[in-house]
């Protein structure tokens, strides 16, 4: 008998529901395929936590795998906070099930005598990661599947300083999870335990998206035209109220899109990093001529951004050139407001552009580098905490954090950060491209590039696997020219000079990236997606600017170099 079959017949068991049991039973009569991938293997955590597609099964979102991770966390705080009334918070986006599973993990939580605060209704992530600190919790919950496809749903968990778990506790958790049966998950809920929670604290964290968001010395915001979509998300319950109080009052919300809807049926994804999920908006922006078009992922932790070019047209930035923006504008305000004393750093990741450190590093500040995803620069500033100060930091997919308010990525806080560029540039006679391209005039032009290859299944995790394997095993040493002098492996935690034939080692956890950087400045990533059944190849290149004028030459100089580097890397 195959071992998924074996997996799959457990699940008919007293332990699961009549529904769950008449699922698995349809699938062993009708469909192996479909069996063996929900049961070939286990739920695991990733970059963001757990992530998959909804249904029965091991290798599927469910009240079963959901609850198996929430019993293993709720021993895990019980061992690691001993003779104290553990509290956590909960919240849930606008997907399918959210609501049914987020009152689950509360109820397993509370059957083990945890204190949970339960949002009533849909919320952003980062009001989750804002109220973990706010009510003192030692640990968050927040049930979303970002911007992936309708049939995906997940759990995310945050700590007690509001960031995501990180080591050593997302391993000792897994540990606890994975030790467990089903049959020992405590479904049975103590709902004197179970509090829920709105309004208060949805106030709190609009003032404080506004506090840190927002600038006194912004002149003419109720001059800027913005454009706002939530791509049916959870942000248009916390994004229009947080833009009216800080003083925007020229918004304009794409009407077809503003009801929450997990099907998300007027976009083919509810990705704000591709142009076609923004498309409505910059309809809009173009029929009203607006200045800037702004658009939020489901669970409202990335925003998307357009702004007219030198042209007049309507371009969409990328998460690298919003960052720098952001970076850069963040550290003009704390400079003018005499707070830079050589105590402050930003943060960035490994396969974001380097053009954040060149920012910082002009100003004095230091640039910490972490891994992808936000919990690792949370991590940095708890590390830093008593010593330096956080000014803002992001990375390559479309995501900003302002100072430590929230310890996670932040669409809400950055909307009116982004607000505040485009009033600001507005007021000076300029406009956010003109001041991006005035960075990139300063520091360097950067161009990057993402390219992700999709493998699904069983098969897929093994095709990534390898070319993995053979990136490693046969490092290029040359790229479009200009020879490879360093290859960072963070698996092996290694940086090796291939010119000098020298090795040191790299102080970041270890993970599944390799890196490839060349004489000339070109950077090259592969990663393999932790949440998703793809491997994505990040390509950075940069070239000297001298005027804004001979900026599109000189990006077409760079699109070009990037795609002979994909054809000479066999990736197109």
């Amino acid at each position: 008998m195959n071992n998924y079959l074996e997996k799959a017949t457990l699940w008919l068991s007293e332990t699961f529901d009549n529904e769950t049991k008449k699922e698995i039973q349809q699938l062993i009569d009708t469909d192996q395929d479909q069996l063996a991938d929900r049961f070939y293997k286990d739920m695991e955590f990733g970059t963001g936590g757990m992530r998959g597609i909804m249904g029965a099964g091991t290798n599927r979102i469910n009240k079963y795998t959901l609850g198996k991770a929430t019993q293993g966390l709720s021993n895990y705080l019980i061992q690691t906070f001993p003779n104290k009334q553990l509290k956590v918070a909960i919240a849930f986006d606008c997907r399918h099930n959210s609501q049914k599973f987020a009152k689950i993990v509360a109820d397993v939580f509370s059957a083990n005598g945890i204190k949970v605060f339960l949002f009533e209704d849909l919320r952003p992530t980062p009001e989750l990661s804002f109220a973990v600190k706010h009510l003192k919790c030692d640990a968050g919950i927040v049930l979303t599947a970002s911007h992936n496809p309708p049939e995906y749903n997940g759990y995310k968990v945050y700590w007690n300083d509001g960031g995501q778990i990180v080591p050593p506790h997302d391993v000792k958790i897994i540990d606890e999870v994975n030790s467990l049966e089903f049959s020992e998950i405590k479904f049975n809920a103590n709902e004197n335990l179970i509090e829920i929670i709105g309004e208060k604290i949805d106030s709190v964290f609009t003032d404080s998206c506004v506090k840190n968001g927002t600038f006194k010395s912004t002149k003419n915001r109720d001059k800027l035209k913005i454009v706002f979509t939530s791509l049916h998300g959870t942000s248009i319950v916390s994004v229009p109220e947080a833009l009216e109080k800080a003083g925007y009052n020229d918004v304009h919300i794409v009407e077809e899109q503003r009801v929450p809807n997990g099907d998300f049926p007027t976009v083919a994804s509810p990705n704000p990093e591709e142009p076609a999920a923004l498309k409505m908006a910059t309809d809009l922006a173009d029929k009203i001529n607006a200045d800037i078009v702004i658009g939020t992922d489901p669970d409202c932790d990335r925003l998307g951004i357009a702004v007219r070019d030198l042209e007049g047209n309507m371009k969409l930035l990328n998460g690298n050139q919003t960052m720098c923006l952001m970076t850069n504008f963040l550290i003009k305000k704390w400079k003018e407001a005499g707070k830079l004393n050589g105590k402050q750093f930003v943060g960035s990741t490994i396969v974001s552009t380097n053009l954040v450190s060149e920012i910082a590093q002009r100003y004095g500040v230091e640039s910490k580098v972490s891994l992808t995803g936000f919990k690792w620069i949370a991590k940095m500033i708890r590390d830093a905490e008593g010593t330096l100060d956080f000014i803002g930091g992001g990375e390559e997919s479309f995501g900003y954090m302002i100072g430590d308010f929230v310890r996670d990525k932040d669409a809400v806080s950055s909307t009116l950060l982004a607000c505040e560029i485009a009033a600001d540039a507005k007021s000076k006679g300029s406009s956010m491209y003109q001041e991006l391209l005035q960075i990139y005039v300063d520091n360097n032009f950067y161009k990057e590039h993402l390219i992700a290859i999709v493998k699904k299944g069983m098969d897929g995790a093994q095709q990534i696997s390898q070319m993995m394997v053979d990136l490693r095993e046969n490092p290029v040493t040359e790229i479009d020219g200009s020879k490879v002098n360093y290859v960072y492996d963070y698996e092996a935690s290694t940086k090796t000079n291939l010119i000098s034939n020298t090795v040191e080692d790299i102080d970041i956890p270890k993970s599944n990236v390799l890196i490839y950087e060349t004489i000339d400045g070109t950077k090259i990533a592969a990663r393999p997606s932790g949440t998703e059944p793809k491997i994505k190849f990040y390509f950075s290149v940069k070239a000297p600017l001298d005027s804004i004028k001979n900026a599109a030459k000189v990006e077409t100089e760079l699109d070009t170099k990037i795609q002979r580097i994909i054809t000479e890397m066999k990736l197109s």
